[in-house]
Protein backbone atom coordinates (compact mmCIF):
# COMPACT_ATOMS: atom_id res chain seq x y z
CA UNK A 1 0.00 0.00 0.00
CA UNK A 2 1.27 3.55 -0.78
CA UNK A 3 2.45 5.47 2.06
CA UNK A 4 -0.37 8.75 1.70
CA UNK A 5 1.94 10.58 3.60
CA UNK A 6 5.14 10.56 1.39
CA UNK A 7 5.52 13.48 -0.47
CA UNK A 8 7.74 12.11 -2.72
CA UNK A 9 5.81 8.66 -3.92
CA UNK A 10 7.55 8.01 -7.09
CA UNK A 11 5.16 7.15 -9.61
CA UNK A 12 7.55 6.74 -12.42
CA UNK A 13 6.72 3.05 -12.75
CA UNK A 14 3.11 3.31 -12.83
CA UNK A 15 2.25 2.89 -16.60
CA UNK A 16 -0.02 5.59 -18.50
CA UNK A 17 -3.02 3.47 -19.20
CA UNK A 18 -3.62 2.89 -14.93
CA UNK A 19 -2.93 6.55 -14.80
CA UNK A 20 -5.08 7.00 -17.24
CA UNK A 21 -7.94 4.40 -15.86
CA UNK A 22 -7.54 6.06 -12.36
CA UNK A 23 -8.48 9.82 -13.76
CA UNK A 24 -11.25 8.35 -15.76
CA UNK A 25 -12.61 6.78 -12.41
CA UNK A 26 -12.70 10.14 -10.98
CA UNK A 27 -15.53 11.16 -13.84
CA UNK A 28 -18.67 10.17 -11.89
CA UNK A 29 -17.58 12.22 -9.16
CA UNK A 30 -16.58 15.58 -11.29
CA UNK A 31 -19.87 15.35 -13.32
CA UNK A 32 -22.21 14.73 -9.73
CA UNK A 33 -20.35 17.84 -8.31
CA UNK A 34 -19.62 19.67 -11.37
CA UNK A 35 -21.03 23.26 -10.89
CA UNK A 36 -21.50 22.63 -7.21
CA UNK A 37 -19.94 24.74 -4.28
CA UNK A 38 -17.92 23.03 -1.77
CA UNK A 39 -17.03 25.09 1.15
CA UNK A 40 -13.58 23.95 2.76
CA UNK A 41 -12.48 24.59 6.47
CA UNK A 42 -8.49 24.61 6.12
CA UNK A 43 -7.04 24.27 9.54
CA UNK A 44 -4.37 22.37 11.62
CA UNK A 45 -0.88 20.81 10.22
CA UNK A 46 -2.17 21.18 6.41
CA UNK A 47 -1.76 25.12 7.19
CA UNK A 48 2.02 25.03 8.66
CA UNK A 49 3.50 22.09 6.89
CA UNK A 50 4.99 23.06 3.78
CA UNK A 51 4.05 19.57 1.98
CA UNK A 52 0.58 20.23 3.15
CA UNK A 53 0.14 23.69 2.30
CA UNK A 54 1.22 23.22 -1.04
CA UNK A 55 -0.76 20.37 -2.21
CA UNK A 56 -3.96 21.65 -0.36
CA UNK A 57 -3.45 24.90 -3.23
CA UNK A 58 -2.81 22.27 -6.02
CA UNK A 59 -5.89 20.61 -5.01
CA UNK A 60 -8.36 23.50 -4.47
CA UNK A 61 -7.20 24.47 -8.29
CA UNK A 62 -7.86 21.11 -9.47
CA UNK A 63 -11.01 21.05 -7.70
CA UNK A 64 -11.73 24.56 -9.44
CA UNK A 65 -10.73 23.88 -12.67
CA UNK A 66 -12.57 20.70 -13.45
CA UNK A 67 -16.15 23.06 -12.88
CA UNK A 68 -16.50 23.27 -9.21
CA UNK A 69 -16.80 26.40 -6.56
CA UNK A 70 -14.06 25.65 -3.48
CA UNK A 71 -14.85 28.26 -1.14
CA UNK A 72 -11.58 28.23 1.85
CA UNK A 73 -12.23 29.49 5.12
CA UNK A 74 -9.12 29.47 6.80
CA UNK A 75 -8.09 29.11 10.73
CA UNK A 76 -4.90 29.95 12.39
CA UNK A 77 -4.72 29.00 15.90
CA UNK A 78 -1.09 28.43 15.63
CA UNK A 79 0.25 31.11 14.26
CA UNK A 80 -1.73 33.44 16.35
CA UNK A 81 -0.53 31.67 19.07
CA UNK A 82 3.28 32.34 18.19
CA UNK A 83 2.45 35.51 17.15
CA UNK A 84 0.90 36.30 20.96
CA UNK A 85 3.81 34.87 22.57
CA UNK A 86 6.29 37.48 21.10
CA UNK A 87 4.42 40.29 22.56
CA UNK A 88 4.84 38.05 25.97
CA UNK A 89 0.95 37.24 26.09
CA UNK A 90 -0.43 33.60 26.66
CA UNK A 91 -4.11 32.56 24.80
CA UNK A 92 -6.35 31.15 27.48
CA UNK A 93 -9.37 28.78 26.07
CA UNK A 94 -12.89 28.58 27.69
CA UNK A 95 -15.10 25.47 26.10
CA UNK A 96 -12.66 25.43 22.71
CA UNK A 97 -13.36 29.31 22.46
CA UNK A 98 -10.62 31.76 22.95
CA UNK A 99 -10.68 34.33 24.84
CA UNK A 100 -10.08 37.89 23.26
CA UNK A 101 -9.21 41.13 24.31
CA UNK A 102 -8.53 44.27 22.54
CA UNK A 103 -5.00 43.56 22.68
CA UNK A 104 -5.55 40.18 21.25
CA UNK A 105 -8.22 41.34 19.32
CA UNK A 106 -5.59 43.34 17.10
CA UNK A 107 -3.04 40.36 16.89
CA UNK A 108 -5.77 37.93 15.39
CA UNK A 109 -6.99 41.08 13.09
CA UNK A 110 -3.02 41.08 11.46
CA UNK A 111 -2.26 37.41 11.47
CA UNK A 112 -5.51 35.89 10.37
CA UNK A 113 -6.60 39.13 7.49
CA UNK A 114 -2.99 39.85 6.64
CA UNK A 115 -0.59 37.24 7.21
CA UNK A 116 -2.44 33.57 6.73
CA UNK A 117 -4.70 34.69 4.20
CA UNK A 118 -2.09 36.15 1.95
CA UNK A 119 0.15 33.22 2.61
CA UNK A 120 -2.66 31.69 1.05
CA UNK A 121 -4.10 33.54 -1.77
CA UNK A 122 -0.27 33.99 -2.64
CA UNK A 123 0.20 29.80 -2.68
CA UNK A 124 -2.56 29.61 -4.96
CA UNK A 125 -2.18 31.93 -7.17
CA UNK A 126 1.63 30.91 -7.30
CA UNK A 127 0.45 27.11 -8.72
CA UNK A 128 -2.24 29.32 -11.40
CA UNK A 129 -4.87 29.80 -9.49
CA UNK A 130 -7.22 33.19 -8.66
CA UNK A 131 -7.57 33.25 -5.04
CA UNK A 132 -9.01 36.77 -3.60
CA UNK A 133 -9.07 36.88 0.11
CA UNK A 134 -11.78 38.49 2.14
CA UNK A 135 -12.61 39.14 5.80
CA UNK A 136 -16.10 39.86 7.76
CA UNK A 137 -15.39 43.74 6.68
CA UNK A 138 -15.29 43.12 2.69
CA UNK A 139 -19.09 43.40 0.60
CA UNK A 140 -20.22 43.17 4.06
CA UNK A 141 -19.60 39.47 4.25
CA UNK A 142 -19.80 38.66 7.84
CA UNK A 143 -22.07 41.23 10.55
CA UNK A 144 -21.28 39.71 14.06
CA UNK A 145 -22.24 40.73 17.90
CA UNK A 146 -20.41 39.37 21.07
CA UNK A 147 -20.91 36.05 22.13
CA UNK A 148 -22.72 35.72 25.14
CA UNK A 149 -20.89 32.09 26.53
CA UNK A 150 -23.27 30.03 28.79
CA UNK A 151 -21.15 29.68 32.58
CA UNK A 152 -21.40 26.26 33.22
CA UNK A 153 -20.68 26.78 36.88
CA UNK A 154 -23.43 29.44 37.59
CA UNK A 155 -26.70 28.57 35.12
CA UNK A 156 -28.51 31.55 33.95
CA UNK A 157 -24.88 33.25 34.06
CA UNK A 158 -22.56 34.62 31.36
CA UNK A 159 -19.02 34.40 31.08
CA UNK A 160 -16.98 37.52 29.58
CA UNK A 161 -14.49 36.29 26.48
CA UNK A 162 -13.68 39.25 25.40
CA UNK A 163 -14.37 40.39 21.12
CA UNK A 164 -15.10 36.79 20.35
CA UNK A 165 -18.22 37.17 18.04
CA UNK A 166 -21.07 35.32 16.95
CA UNK A 167 -22.58 35.51 13.62
CA UNK A 168 -25.96 37.48 13.03
CA UNK A 169 -25.98 37.92 9.69
CA UNK A 170 -24.31 36.28 6.30
CA UNK A 171 -24.39 38.52 2.88
CA UNK A 172 -22.64 36.18 0.44
CA UNK A 173 -23.25 38.50 -2.45
CA UNK A 174 -19.50 39.19 -3.12
CA UNK A 175 -18.39 35.18 -2.66
CA UNK A 176 -21.03 34.32 -5.23
CA UNK A 177 -19.56 37.26 -7.56
CA UNK A 178 -16.12 35.94 -7.46
CA UNK A 179 -17.25 32.01 -7.86
CA UNK A 180 -18.89 33.31 -10.99
CA UNK A 181 -15.89 35.20 -11.87
CA UNK A 182 -13.46 32.02 -11.77
CA UNK A 183 -11.97 33.20 -8.96
CA UNK A 184 -11.19 31.16 -5.13
CA UNK A 185 -12.90 33.17 -2.16
CA UNK A 186 -10.42 32.57 0.77
CA UNK A 187 -12.03 33.86 3.91
CA UNK A 188 -10.82 34.68 7.48
CA UNK A 189 -13.03 34.63 10.04
CA UNK A 190 -13.48 37.53 11.32
CA UNK A 191 -16.79 39.54 11.55
CA UNK A 192 -17.48 42.99 12.16
CA UNK A 193 -20.34 44.80 14.49
CA UNK A 194 -22.92 47.54 13.43
CA UNK A 195 -20.05 50.15 15.03
CA UNK A 196 -17.25 48.82 12.84
CA UNK A 197 -16.26 46.44 15.85
CA UNK A 198 -13.93 43.49 14.78
CA UNK A 199 -14.85 40.36 16.01
CA UNK A 200 -12.88 36.98 16.39
CA UNK A 201 -15.11 34.11 15.46
CA UNK A 202 -13.76 30.41 15.09
CA UNK A 203 -13.75 29.45 11.78
CA UNK A 204 -15.98 26.15 11.82
CA UNK A 205 -18.81 27.91 12.75
CA UNK A 206 -17.88 30.36 9.73
CA UNK A 207 -17.63 27.98 7.41
CA UNK A 208 -21.16 26.02 8.46
CA UNK A 209 -22.81 28.99 8.33
CA UNK A 210 -21.26 30.56 4.80
CA UNK A 211 -21.90 26.36 3.46
CA UNK A 212 -25.70 26.59 4.82
CA UNK A 213 -25.83 30.18 2.93
CA UNK A 214 -24.48 29.16 -0.09
CA UNK A 215 -26.51 25.36 0.16
CA UNK A 216 -23.42 24.40 -0.75
CA UNK A 217 -23.20 20.46 -1.89
CA UNK A 218 -20.36 19.57 0.92
CA UNK A 219 -18.86 21.26 3.90
CA UNK A 220 -15.14 20.08 4.62
CA UNK A 221 -13.56 20.20 7.82
CA UNK A 222 -9.62 19.27 8.06
CA UNK A 223 -8.61 18.56 11.13
CA UNK A 224 -5.27 17.25 12.50
CA UNK A 225 -7.12 13.56 13.40
CA UNK A 226 -8.61 11.21 11.37
CA UNK A 227 -12.30 11.95 12.05
CA UNK A 228 -14.69 11.49 15.27
CA UNK A 229 -13.42 8.96 17.39
CA UNK A 230 -15.77 6.81 19.90
CA UNK A 231 -14.41 6.28 23.35
CA UNK A 232 -12.27 3.68 22.14
CA UNK A 233 -10.39 5.33 19.53
CA UNK A 234 -12.44 3.88 16.67
CA UNK A 235 -12.98 5.90 13.78
CA UNK A 236 -16.48 6.46 13.21
CA UNK A 237 -17.47 6.90 9.63
CA UNK A 238 -20.65 7.74 9.45
CA UNK A 239 -22.94 9.48 11.88
CA UNK A 240 -26.63 10.79 12.37
CA UNK A 241 -27.26 14.03 14.21
CA UNK A 242 -29.18 12.13 16.96
CA UNK A 243 -26.14 9.56 17.47
CA UNK A 244 -23.93 12.99 17.52
CA UNK A 245 -26.22 14.46 20.27
CA UNK A 246 -25.90 11.39 22.02
CA UNK A 247 -21.96 11.92 22.32
CA UNK A 248 -22.46 15.36 23.01
CA UNK A 249 -24.57 14.07 26.38
CA UNK A 250 -22.14 11.49 27.65
CA UNK A 251 -18.97 13.30 27.07
CA UNK A 252 -17.65 11.50 24.04
CA UNK A 253 -17.53 14.54 21.79
CA UNK A 254 -15.87 17.69 23.72
CA UNK A 255 -13.33 20.63 24.46
CA UNK A 256 -12.07 21.50 20.97
CA UNK A 257 -14.21 19.37 18.61
CA UNK A 258 -17.39 21.05 20.00
CA UNK A 259 -17.39 24.13 18.07
CA UNK A 260 -16.41 21.42 14.80
CA UNK A 261 -18.88 18.94 15.27
CA UNK A 262 -21.82 21.54 16.41
CA UNK A 263 -21.00 23.65 13.35
CA UNK A 264 -20.99 20.24 11.33
CA UNK A 265 -24.55 19.32 12.89
CA UNK A 266 -26.24 22.18 12.19
CA UNK A 267 -24.98 22.38 8.20
CA UNK A 268 -26.15 19.37 7.86
CA UNK A 269 -29.30 19.76 9.74
CA UNK A 270 -30.07 23.00 7.45
CA UNK A 271 -29.57 21.69 4.03
CA UNK A 272 -26.01 20.95 3.52
CA UNK A 273 -25.90 17.78 1.47
CA UNK A 274 -23.01 16.11 3.10
CA UNK A 275 -20.36 17.24 5.77
CA UNK A 276 -17.15 15.68 6.00
CA UNK A 277 -14.57 15.79 9.07
CA UNK A 278 -11.40 14.45 7.43
CA UNK A 279 -7.36 14.22 8.42
CA UNK A 280 -5.57 16.94 6.98
CA UNK A 281 -2.03 15.57 7.93
CA UNK A 282 -2.54 12.88 4.87
CA UNK A 283 -1.53 14.69 1.74
CA UNK A 284 -3.87 15.47 -1.15
CA UNK A 285 -6.75 14.09 1.45
CA UNK A 286 -9.52 16.82 -0.13
CA UNK A 287 -9.40 14.83 -3.37
CA UNK A 288 -9.15 11.74 -1.53
CA UNK A 289 -12.59 12.88 -0.40
CA UNK A 290 -14.25 14.61 -3.28
CA UNK A 291 -13.18 12.31 -6.15
CA UNK A 292 -12.99 8.46 -4.87
CA UNK A 293 -15.54 6.64 -3.49
CA UNK A 294 -13.55 5.81 -0.09
CA UNK A 295 -15.09 6.77 2.90
CA UNK A 296 -12.59 9.24 4.23
CA UNK A 297 -13.14 10.47 7.73
CA UNK A 298 -16.19 10.87 9.43
CA UNK A 299 -19.56 11.97 7.48
CA UNK A 300 -22.25 13.43 9.30
CA UNK A 301 -26.00 12.88 7.96
CA UNK A 302 -28.64 15.15 9.32
CA UNK A 303 -31.02 12.48 9.84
Amino acid sequence: MTDLTDSNTDLSGVSPQIKAEILAQALPYIRKFHGKTIVVKYGGNAMTEERLKHGFARDVILLKLVGMNPVVVHGGGPQIDSALKKIGKQGTFVQGMRITDEETMEVVEWVLGGEVQQDIVMLINHYGGQAVGLTGKDGGLIRARKMKMPDKENPGQFLDIGFVGEIEAINPAVVKALQDDAFIPIISPIGFGEDGQAYNINADLVAGKIAEILKAEKLILMTNIPGVMDKQGNLLTDLSAREIDEMFADGTISGGMLPKISSALDAAKSGVNTVHIIDGRIEHSLLLEVLTEQAFGTMIRSH
